[in-house]
């Protein structure tokens, strides 16, 4: 990839992890259950991170990040954070599994692509393992939430 692909790669996973922290903190606040809202205000935390290590990225580049991605990103968290908590925590779980496997293959994708900057290669590792760890609790919670007596 050339730098400009790469910049355009980080960009979309700018907006994707904005939109991951306006999802998450909306659930957080929607959830009734404090360990739940502590998970997702945990998780927003992490993106948010994810976030700022890739803005620095861009910037390290010689870019910046995606004006689109800063407005409509978490616009788009926002709402799809609010419609999806309507639904209770089982199905909430479930779309953040299926939204953070999505970003774990785009890593993984990413990884392969990107080149020999050592940088760049540890930083899409260590998202994607943070991205690995959220599906990994999600998918316990799923799995301990139907297996409990109704």
């Amino acid at each position: 990839m050339n730098q400009q692909q790469i910049i355009n790669r980080l960009n979309w996973f700018y907006s994707l992890e904005l939109n991951q922290v306006d999802l998450y903190m909306t659930q957080s606040k929607r959830v009734g259950d404090i360990y739940f809202s502590k998970v997702f205000e945990r998780a927003a935390y992490i993106e948010q991170q994810h976030v700022d290590n890739i803005a620095e990225k861009i910037k390290e580049l010689g870019s910046k990040p995606t004006i689109l991605g800063d407005v409509m990103a978490p616009i788009l968290g926002k709402i799809s954070g609010n419609i999806v908590s309507t639904a209770g925590i089982l199905p909430m779980l479930k779309a953040n599994i299926l939204l953070e496997q999505k970003a774990i293959s785009d890593y993984k994708d990413f990884i392969l692509k990107a080149g020999k900057d050592p940088e760049l290669f540890n930083l899409l590792w260590s998202n994607l393992i943070d991205e690995d760890l959220h599906v990994s609790w999600f998918s316990r919670k799923v799995q301990e939430l139907e297996e409990k007596p109704h």
